[in-house]
């Protein structure tokens, strides 16, 4: 149960420490290894870049965990309580469904890449696996939301209560 709470806590912060941490030391050897032994690295700017991009897509579900998202936040402080929440579940419910939209075709585009074998160029890295951010991306978002939810719900109750 505590690593399940721990996940809950800090699967999106642990992985893109990890994806940043790469991207620096990479790039970090990429820049010694061209200066000091004019010998450039074929393959450090393709990982670092995909690495970038699943950091991109994991983020997403990190704002949302965080309550990082572009909102209007001013709009909302001023209506009465009960309709701002009820508003932030509007809002919770919208994302949910598109993320749920979404989830089926970010599956077939992770599959039709594993048929097709394609690979990186550089790293012969597959596709798939880079691809599959958009998977992680949909499915960890919605289920952010999911929590979102649960907890404005039971905020709203707790507060009706007293």
């Amino acid at each position: 149960m505590k690593v399940i709470k721990w996940l809950d806590k800090h699967l999106e912060e642990g992985i893109l420490l990890v994806f940043l941490i790469l991207m620096v030391v990479i790039m970090g050897i990429q820049v010694i290894a061209r200066y000091l032994f004019s010998a450039s690295l074929s393959w450090s700017e393709e990982l670092t870049r995909y690495l970038f991009v699943c950091s991109g897509f994991l983020s997403a579900s990190y704002c949302i965990k965080h309550s990082l998202s572009i909102k209007i936040i001013q709009l909302i402080e001023l209506l009465p309580e009960k309709l701002m929440h009820i508003s932030k579940l509007i809002s919770y419910t919208i994302q949910m469904f598109f993320f749920a939209y979404l989830t089926p075709f970010a599956v077939k585009f992770v599959v039709s890449a594993i048929e097709s074998g394609q690979r990186t160029a550089a790293i012969g890295l597959p596709m798939w696996i880079v691809e599959s951010s958009t998977v992680l991306c949909c499915i960890l978002s919605v289920i952010r939301l999911l929590q979102k939810w649960v907890e404005r719900v039971k905020l709203m109750k707790g507060r009706s209560g007293k």
